[in-house]
């Protein structure tokens, strides 16, 4: 089998890595005396880069080599900046609980997405937070998901249906596609049309912005900064001109939706909020659900007695556009749908940052600390989970749900206060979409096949996943 691009990048820059000499272990800050605390250990790497390379082509593995050495916590210099690595359900969820208000989503996330996101519900703080969480919760609702799964069966069907019958099928590139368009037949109440490619690319280079090592809007060939500053504006641009007619009319489109909703207390969203919340919204609707199916895809590809249970239980339905309760009946895809959240976390990375000082896990974590709670690695690491590269979507069925893994340190949406507010609209849209395809195409890959995965909101295969596809 060859060697992929992402593996021919890993072996360079740990050969890099092996020949450069890096400082050695230290620790972060000194735990204040009688606190009974342990410091944070860890390591800065190479001068500049700290371990940006480690972490971003091989986060797996650099974070599996941490927890070895170091434990739940620990600590490096990523992207220019130094940062807390936590890991497992306990750590992770001490920091999501926020129980005494030490830590800051917006100035966590500010690092990495602030300028492409600002604004977004993620990157707020209570009471801020909790004020917009509650007026979008009224697009949210079960009624207004029947509602919008009423539009997105014929967007699936016109999506699926141009696509090849026989042959090869990028499925990454071609469920981006799918789930941009319905996003804004459901979102925005229209078809994007000519500018969906335009409006595609600004979404993926604000997202891969937060990775640039130039911080900085400048105009030079290949800085993913620059091209996402400039992305931010053109969304900001496209979704402004159309607030006031979403607000005026009648649409049931989230747009629309997010125009009129009100709290309790009758208030409601400015046009800057709207168009904030818009942009987030329709960037976390369609990328991680893409992620999420590309890589139920390809495990269903891998294992086709999962994917025949799967058709089976969509064939028992004995309709193309089953109801939003018949999707909820869907026990098989629930349990692929939950095993491929584990195995591939569409958010790979919570961001936070200390604002006071504080612990985690019986380590003392400064004021200022930027923290990754690292998600992905947590749902593949032992000793959270049993055999975590393995596929087995029985962990979740009901003889399981008592072990250690499924019950704390299962984290694809987060928890608590921000634990991800379309965690249903996914679930339904992601079974809807694969509901279809079932119907209408079988679908393997290679025996051998491993897709390289590369760094976005989570992991992605970097060749947009090769599916070989025929009619059922």
């Amino acid at each position: 089998m060859s060697v992929s691009v992402a593996s021919r990048v890993r072996v360079s820059a740990a050969s890099v890595l092996d020949r450069v000499p890096a400082p050695g272990p230290r620790a972060l800050a000194e735990p204040p005396p009688g606190s009974g605390l342990k410091p944070v250990m860890g390591e800065p790497g190479l001068p500049f880069l700290g371990q940006t390379l480690p972490m971003f082509v091989d986060g797996l593995g650099f974070c599996r080599r941490a927890h070895r050495r170091y434990g739940s916590v620990s600590w490096t210099r990523v992207i220019g900046t130094q940062v807390g690595v936590v890991l497992g359900g306990e750590a992770i969820s001490t920091v999501l609980a926020n129980r005494d208000g030490s830590f800051s989503s917006a100035r966590g996330w500010d690092y990495f997405i602030g300028p492409f996101f600002n604004r977004g519900v993620m990157l707020m703080d209570a009471p801020e937070h909790r004020h917009h969480r509650l007026i979008m919760q009224q697009a949210f609702k079960r009624e207004r998901l029947r509602g919008y799964l009423n539009r997105m069966h014929p967007a699936i069907e016109r999506g699926i249906s141009g696509w090849p019958i026989n042959g090869q099928l990028r499925a990454y590139a071609a469920l981006k596609a799918l789930t941009l368009d319905i996003a804004t037949e459901v979102f925005v109440g229209g078809e994007l049309g000519a500018e969906a490619d335009e409006i595609n690319r600004a979404f993926v280079h604000a997202v891969v912005a937060g990775q640039a090592l130039i911080r900085a809007d400048v105009p030079i060939p290949g800085a993913k900064w620059h091209r996402g500053i400039a992305s931010r504006r053109r969304l900001e641009a496209h979704f402004r001109a159309q607030v006031d007619a979403h607000r005026s009319g009648g649409g049931e489109d989230l747009f629309s939706v997010l125009c009129r909703a009100e709290s309790e207390d009758g208030e409601r969203f400015s046009d800057a909020d709207v168009v904030n919340h818009m942009i987030f919204v329709l960037m976390a609707a369609h990328d991680t659900s893409t992620i999420t199916l590309t890589m139920m895809l390809y495990y269903l590809a891998r294992k086709p007695e999962w994917q025949e249970r799967l058709r089976d239980e969509s064939d028992a339905l004995g309709t193309a556009t089953p109801s939003y309760e018949q999707l909820e009946a869907l026990t098989s895809f629930d349990l692929v749908f939950r095993e491929t959240l584990r195995m591939n976390a569409p958010v790979g990375m919570i961001a936070r940052r200390a604002i006071r000082d504080a612990a985690i896990d019986g380590h003392f974590v400064p004021a200022g600390t930027l923290l990754m709670l690292q998600i992905y690695p947590t749902h593949r690491m032992e000793p959270w989970w049993r055999d975590p590269d393995r596929f087995d979507p029985t962990r979740f069925d009901s003889e399981h749900l008592d072990e250690p893994g499924p019950r704390d340190s299962w984290l694809p949406f987060g928890s608590h206060a921000h634990k991800c507010i379309g965690m249903h609209f996914g679930a339904m849209e992601v079974k809807a979409i694969l509901h279809r395809l079932l119907a209408t195409r079988r679908f393997w890959v290679a025996p051998d096949y491993v897709p390289p995965l590369a760094a976005g909101t989570g992991p992605y295969p970097a060749d947009a996943l090769p599916v070989t596809i025929a009619p059922r």
